[in-house]
């Protein structure tokens, strides 16, 4: 389960955010690309921007559920 105590600094403030558990293996970044970013000093990935529309909130949502080890999280 993530922990909203433990996101990476990177995350841009919104729902939803990537805590320090991501094993960097691409998945959020390939599912939305738009709205995930790898953080290449740090090896994880992180929000770069939050979703905009219906579409990329589906994408991140597609990334939460399918992070094999539940690093996304969303506080909406």
């Amino acid at each position: 389960m993530p922990d909203p105590n433990d996101k990476v600094k990177e995350n841009i403030d919104g729902d939803f955010y990537v805590d320090s558990a991501c094993i960097d293996c691409d998945v959020c970044r390939e599912t939305a690309p738009n709205n995930f970013t790898r953080s290449f000093k740090n090896a994880y990935s992180y929000v770069s921007k939050q979703p905009e529309n219906e579409t990329e909130v589906a994408a991140c949502e597609e990334a939460l559920a399918c992070c094999p080890v539940e690093a996304i999280g969303n506080d909406g």
